[in-house]
């Protein structure tokens, strides 16, 4: 299969994502959450397809970070964000079935269709690049020690979409438009 030139992409997203608008419909915002282990190329995907498109980008883990939040104040400021009915795309502190059940219950009330973006890489590609980030093995070590063993993967109900890490932006954006369509 050849690639899809850009504009034939961001017009398929276009129709996929806010069909509706030329008949006059009321749209559904929508999140999607990426989530997957640490150095699986969640970020790289959920930074380039909030830029493609224009949409929101927040990762929960560096707003608590950046702004010292625990978890119950970062579920009141995205609860606060879904006001907007902005489309968002979410990553971070999403690594558990409770803590993606907690977005899907912030974001609902406010109409938001939430679907899970699961993005998937071996381990020795994991531990490859957390040596490349953190340039120490033991320093790489610790943070797959503290991560994996947390991270749940998503149940049937969640109905996840599942982006291999490895693929370029270009395949991941096919295979999600794909599954939103």
């Amino acid at each position: 299969m050849s690639p899809l030139p850009n504009t034939q992409l961001v017009a398929g997203f276009l129709l996929c994502y806010n069909g509706g608008i030329m008949e006059g419909k009321k749209v559904q915002p929508r999140a999607i959450l990426v989530f997957g282990a640490p150095c699986s190329g969640k970020s790289t995907f959920a930074e380039k397809f909030a830029k493609r498109f224009g949409i929101a980008y927040y990762n929960l883990d560096e707003l608590k970070e950046k702004y010292a939040l625990n978890r119950k104040l970062v579920l009141m400021l995205l609860e606060q964000i879904s006001h907007t009915n902005q489309d968002l795309v979410i990553e971070g502190g999403i690594g558990t079935e409770k803590e993606r059940e907690e977005i899907r219950r912030t974001l609902h009330p406010r109409g938001y269709n939430v679907r899970t973006v699961w993005v998937q890489t071996d381990i020795a590609t994991i531990r490859s690049r957390l040596k490349s980030r953190y340039k120490t093995i033991a320093k790489a070590k610790e943070v797959y020690n503290s991560i994996i063993p947390k991270l749940q993967a998503p149940s049937e109900l969640e109905s996840p979409i599942i982006l291999s890490g490895k693929h370029t932006f270009e395949t991941q954006l096919r295979h999600i438009l794909a599954a939103l369509a």
